[in-house]
């Protein structure tokens, strides 16, 4: 399997997913300013939608959108417990959450890297994603992750997400529960592994 990425983006999210199984994937970076691969390929000829994460399957089928990518990931080894079996409760509950991240946290804060959006608009943004942060801090008092007390896929994406925050100034020590979440993520070696792979340690 090949993982086309960029370092720091949505894509490390699955890339700690890959360390945590211990799977044989193939790094392959993409510059998000070009959309080229390091050999000088176009990822738009590779993946259309232009954007990471993007999964290639050994018989050559593209995966694309990452909280896709990530189960299908968990799926290759459900003994490691990333995401609970198909079908259970416990999977839609799982789905939930990284819907909520992906709609309510990923989408609110990307459209502050583009300088097109004014400070009118990146205030709003901001306003709207610090509102739902609120829901992610409340359900980490009482669990120290996501789905209770062991780490599942949906903990990859939202330390992906919550490590962007830095950038757009918003200060994660404000929620105690948020603060030591990202403490206990960063101690972890897959997390540790995919972060220097990356260059972001």
């Amino acid at each position: 399997m090949r993982l086309f990425y960029s370092p720091g983006a949505c894509s490390l999210s699955p890339h700690i997913v890959c360390r945590e199984l211990g799977l044989d994937v193939k790094l392959e970076r993409m510059d998000g300013k070009t959309h080229t691969l390091a050999d000088g390929r176009d990822y738009y000829a590779i993946n259309p939608k232009g954007s990471v994460p993007a999964l290639q399957l050994d018989g050559g089928e593209l995966l694309t959108e990452g909280a896709v990518i990530v189960q299908y990931l968990a799926d290759q080894k459900p003994e490691a417990g990333l995401a609970p079996r198909a079908g259970t409760m416990e999977r839609y509950r799982l789905m939930e959450w990284l819907n909520f991240i992906a709609t309510d946290l990923h989408k609110q804060l990307s459209p502050l890297y583009n300088p097109k959006v004014n400070d009118e608009g990146k205030a709003a943004l901001k306003d709207r994603f610090v509102q739902r942060l609120g829901v992610v801090a409340k359900r980490l008092e009482q669990a120290p992750y996501l789905m209770g007390a062991a780490f599942t896929v949906a903990d990859a994406y939202l330390f992906t997400i919550l490590r962007w925050t830095k950038r757009f100034e918003i200060d994660l020590e404000q929620w105690p529960s948020l603060a030591a979440f990202m403490k206990r993520m960063a101690e972890r070696p897959a997390v540790k592994a995919a972060l220097a792979a990356e260059g972001l340690s």
